[in-house]
């Protein structure tokens, strides 16, 4: 079937599009062509331009005050849209540093920014790479087969941010739960429901929860990321209840699923390509640049939102103060002005300009740790892998937002 554009522009707001690798890619290669800066008028949702090459990304999120967070962070239905402006009206609503911009912003996002730098992934990385082996000697003890998504990719990344938190072990099974009900609301296996009350229950449960952890930490502080998000302090004054239980939430999602969907991916990549698999074996030190590749490939954040504060304009498109623009990360990862043959596994490639992580302002707090997490998983699997090969067909989760592969079945021995 051959799409038109408007076609190609409808698809993106579908869910089930996220999970065919062909027709998302088919799309975004056509907008990119045609239509780069496309307005979108899709039934349900609000009106919006699709910003689908490269260059247009980055203009949009170097220009953070032109171009701002709220009030519509994230593609949802008009619904959705509505009823998370009445609960922000009422300070009431998710308000994570997705849904910030300055002055607010720079200030809360300082609160984990220590937790993140480069001294202290490195203090942090011994524990990655015994977690790592851990995972990878679950492979060995699952006798040559597994859902290597559902099984293992799910649960490395996810021990790594919640004991970065100092969440106890025995909450992690929630955590995951809570994690993919809310990435997966768009998808029949992980949702919890369709309706937007069902929905916003699970922003609730993982509130109630928070604001445990909160109370917890403000009467016994510790040496953890919950403890220093917890007793935080903006103008003298500690986080309200609200901004406290967001500011965790969007650590211990975004900090888990994120990685989990590239590490899965990414050995799914190097199954589809084996002579990038031998050759990463043959060659190890490429190991930075074939993460940072898996990265690009596998581009687990599929969207933001950022609306024009005043009139402007975007490759020639008049953009009207008000209006929204959705970023496609995907697109801006494949596009052919940017990426030497944008549609090859490269485990090599070099430079790779990728938008996987944002850009600017609002560049991934989290980045650096889930380079060491894919890097240590990779480092400690290929050495013992001897043969892999898919056990059945992967499937990938239905989304707008965050996601990849949901299944991947495999046949493996490891010595």
């Amino acid at each position: 079937m051959t799409l038109t554009v408007d076609e190609a522009g409808l698809a993106i707001v579908d869910p089930r599009t996220y999970a065919d690798d062909r027709l998302l890619h088919e799309s975004l290669a056509l907008l990119r062509r045609e239509s780069p800066v496309h307005h979108v008028d899709a039934p349900g949702y609000n009106p919006f331009w699709a910003v689908t090459k490269h260059a247009d990304v980055m203009e949009v999120e170097r220009n953070h005050q032109l171009f701002i967070n709220a009030p519509r962070p994230i593609l949802a239905s008009a619904t959705l849209d509505a009823v998370n402006r009445q609960r922000a009206e009422e300070g009431i609503a998710l308000r994570t540093l997705v849904h910030m911009d300055d002055p607010d912003h720079r200030v809360v996002r300082a609160i984990g920014a220590d937790w993140f730098r480069p001294r202290a992934m490195r203090a942090l990385e011994p524990r990655v790479r015994e977690l790592a082996r851990r995972y990878v000697d679950r492979m060995a003890d699952a006798s040559g087969e597994c859902d290597f998504a559902q099984e293992i990719a799910v649960h490395f990344p996810l021990y790594v941010i919640l004991s970065l938190l100092g969440l106890p072990e025995s909450d992690f099974g929630r955590m995951l739960k809570l994690t993919q009900e809310l990435f997966g609301g768009d998808d029949t296996e992980f949702q919890r429901g369709a309706s937007n009350e069902e929905r916003i229950a699970v922003l609730l449960d993982f509130f109630a929860y928070f604001q445990g952890l909160t109370e917890a930490r403000r009467k016994e502080p510790t040496d953890d990321l919950a403890s220093a998000i917890a007793n935080a302090r903006v103008d003298g004054e500690p986080l309200n209840d609200f901004d406290t239980a967001s500011y965790y939430v969007i650590v211990a999602t975004a900090g888990h699923d994120t990685t989990s969907a590239t590490i899965a991916g990414g050995l799914h990549a190097l199954i589809e390509h084996p002579d990038q698999l031998d050759r990463l074996r043959a060659k190890p030190d490429l190991m930075p640049l074939a993460v940072d590749e898996m990265i690009r490939w596998v581009t687990p954040v599929k969207e933001f939102m950022r609306t024009a504060v005043h009139d402007c304009e975007l490759r020639g498109v008049q953009i009207r103060e008000g209006e929204s623009l959705l970023l496609s990360y995907p697109s801006a990862n494949r596009d052919e002005e940017v990426f030497e043959d944008p549609f090859r596994f490269d485990v090599g490639r070099d430079p790779n300009k990728h938008l996987a992580f944002g850009f600017g302002v609002h560049y991934c707090l989290g980045a650096a740790l889930a380079r060491i997490e894919v890097r240590a998983f990779f480092e400690e699997l290929l050495p013992r892998l001897t043969f892999i090969e898919l056990a059945g067909k992967p499937e990938a989760i239905a989304t707008t937002f965050v996601g990849g592969l949901k299944r991947l079945p495999i046949h493996y021995t490891l010595n």
